[in-house]
């Protein structure tokens, strides 16, 4: 068609092209025009074997659709034969068992629970053996031999001092005309002049025992001079507050003598000859350091860690006693004050500000420090408490051990270092026995504040009796 088209023109006016002229059209144009017709007609073929392609590919997804359909249905045909075959089995295990669907699985639920009780009580007790083994292996040269060695003392000292008068008339002079001996006296040495209708007594309180030693003896010397007024109380308690003052850097002296520490400073000695005026629980503090130090010292030798330092720390772990009436705060973090303000160690000071917990314990001496401490305070007799103190205590431990289920009778023996339970052995086995016993153990742990350790002993017994006649 282009090629007509081109010589058209010629062909109408009917006159060759002359001889020499050019043609009209290149002969490029010409092969161009060849190669796009040749360019379509592969296009074409291309597209056709691609729209063939993709008849194949409908058909074959119209077809797994097809088998897809079919396997939904047979899919839904079988789920549903499923769940009607589970209905009448579970019609016809509920027949044979004699129990609905709920009862069974709440029987099944009590009997997995019950065994997974019975498995842990069993592995509970392993675990218990094993670590009571492993610690008595461990602590029985150490705590054993520590404690075999020491004899310690024991005070009762209260925050009040009785002082005996030679007679009811003696009250008079100590209270003077209007009072101005009384005042005199309570003024400069700052306790508490209680005069009630005890016979031939009068009573001075004070929580700071150095002052309260200090009205003792100035009062037992006014009384036996027989002259009491304000004069003479003054220069009596000024020679007696002398006199103290030596005998508290002689027993601080004594203390670090007994506890077999040197090169304390000065102010650390006076503190500590403080402390024996001062009692924790009736234990007096200053005989408890001591004791402290020389049981530290055996358990570091024991364990093979520093003595020197387990020693000294344990000696001071308690100096912030003598100032807590001055200085805010936990003792402990202000005896470690005071230790670094008078040149002691930092190991030292460590030791003293972790023996309570304030502070992480670092070193191995900061944990005997906390041993010493605790067995020093826990063993029997070192120290009081108040009566009504001590019996509410027992019955915390009572209730706590009697509220879980099958225990019969409970006893709190040993000044509540011990708890016996005695249980129904119908409805508790061995196994559930052990676990009845840590569980009251961890509640005790949690909701009894106590030094040292309390044992709880579950008792089980089977008995049999009969009669021949």
């Amino acid at each position: 068609m282009a090629q007509r088209a081109l010589w058209l023109p010629w062909r109408r006016d009917r006159t060759p092209p002359p001889p020499n002229s050019e043609p009209a059209i290149a002969p490029e144009p010409v092969d161009e025009l060849r190669a796009r017709r040749e360019e379509i007609a592969r296009m074409e073929e291309r597209a056709l074997r691609e729209t063939e392609s993709l008849a194949v590919r409908q058909a074959d997804v119209e077809r797994r659709a097809q088998v897809l359909d079919d396997r939904e249905r047979n899919l839904a045909q079988a789920l549903d034969e499923l769940k009607q075959a589970k209905r009448v089995q579970r019609r016809e295990l509920e027949r044979i068992s004699g129990l609905s669907a709920g009862q069974a699985k709440q029987l099944l639920v009590a009997e997995v629970e019950q065994e997974a009780r019975r498995q842990a009580a069993i592995r509970l007790q392993q675990i218990e053996e094993e670590a009571r083994a492993e610690t008595e292996r461990r602590a029985r040269n150490v705590l054993a031999v520590a404690i075999a060695r020491l004899a310690a003392k024991h005070s009762s000292e209260t925050t009040t001092r009785l002082v005996e008068l030679p007679g009811d008339e003696m009250k008079g002079r100590i209270i003077g005309r209007d009072g101005r001996n009384i005042r005199a006296f309570e003024k400069l040495t700052g306790v508490d002049v209680i005069i009630d209708e005890t016979p031939s007594a009068v009573v001075l309180s004070s929580f700071d025992g150095v002052r309260r030693e200090i009205a003792r003896l100035t009062l037992e010397r006014l009384i036996a001079d027989g002259r009491i007024h304000p004069a003479l109380i003054e220069e009596t308690y000024e020679h007696v507050r002398e006199e103290i003052d030596a005998h508290i850097a002689e027993e601080g002296e004594r203390a670090a003598l007994e506890a077999r520490v040197a090169g304390l400073d000065p102010e650390l000695t006076r503190l500590l000859g403080q402390l024996r005026y001062r009692t924790s629980y009736g234990q007096n503090v200053l005989d408890h350091l001591v004791e402290c130090a020389q049981l530290a010292a055996r358990i570091a030798e024991e364990l093979g860690a520093s003595v020197e330092t387990a020693r000294r720390a344990a000696l001071l772990h308690d100096l912030g006693k003598a100032v807590t009436h001055q200085v805010e705060g936990p003792h402990a973090l202000v005896g470690a004050q005071i230790a670094r303000r008078h040149g002691e160690a930092e190991a030292v000071a460590h030791a003293i500000e972790a023996h309570h917990g304030e502070t992480e314990p670092r070193t191995v001496e900061a944990v005997i420090v906390q041993a010493a401490d605790a067995v020093s305070g826990a063993r029997p007799g070192a120290r009081g408490e108040a009566l009504e103190q001590y019996v509410g205590r027992l019955r915390d431990l009572e209730q706590i051990a009697a509220r879980h289920q099958g225990v019969e009778r409970v006893f709190a023996m040993r000044a509540g270092r011990e708890i016996r339970v005695a249980v129904d052995p119908g409805e508790v086995d061995d196994d559930a026995a052990a676990l009845i016993a840590h569980e009251i153990a961890a509640a005790v742990e949690r909701e009894v504040e106590y030094p040292g350790r309390i044992k709880i002993t579950v008792i089980r017994e089977n008995r049999a009796t009969a009669y021949a006649s």
